[in-house]
C-alpha cells in the first residue's frame, strides 16, 4: 500500500516514540512524547482537538475530541490496548467523516513491533 508523505512521516515519528519507550505504558505517556516529536519535526497539529458537528440543522459543540489533527488533513488516534477492536476502527472512521478529513491513522503502542500496531484508513 502506498502511503502519502504526511502519513509516512507521522508513522516514522510514532516508530521513534515506540523505539524509545517500548510497549506497556498508558496512552497519555505516548501522547505526550508523540506531541514532542511532532513539534521537533515542525508539523502543525492540534492535540485533543474538540470538534463541533452539525446534527439535524443545529450545531453540537465539542461533539468529540480527536487525539491529533495534523496539518489539518490527518487524524491520528493513539491507543495502548491489547488489540484493536471494531469499536476503535468505527471511532476513527466516524471522527474522519464528521471532521471531513479523509485520512486517518490508528496507532497502538502496546505491541512488540509498532508496524503491527498501525492501521491507515482513507475515506
Amino acid at each position: 500500500m502506498e502511503f502519502d508523505a504526511l502519513s509516512k512521516q507521522v508513522i516514522g515519528l510514532a516508530i521513534e516514540v515506540h523505539k524509545q519507550l517500548g510497549p506497556g505504558l498508558l496512552e497519555s505517556a505516548y501522547q505526550i512524547c508523540f506531541a514532542k516529536e511532532l513539534v521537533k519535526a515542525g508539523l502543525r497539529f492540534e492535540k485533543e482537538k474538540k470538534v463541533d458537528i452539525e446534527y439535524k440543522g443545529s450545531s453540537v459543540d465539542s461533539a468529540f475530541r480527536a487525539d491529533f489533527i495534523i496539518e489539518g488533513n490527518l487524524i491520528v488516534e493513539l491507543k495502548s490496548v491489547s488489540a484493536f477492536t471494531d469499536v476503535h476502527t468505527a471511532q476513527l472512521l466516524t471522527y474522519m467523516k464528521l471532521a471531513k478529513i479523509s485520512v486517518g491513522l490508528l496507532i497502538d503502542f502496546n505491541v512488540k513491533y509498532l508496524k503491527d500496531g498501525i492501521k491507515r484508513y482513507v475515506l
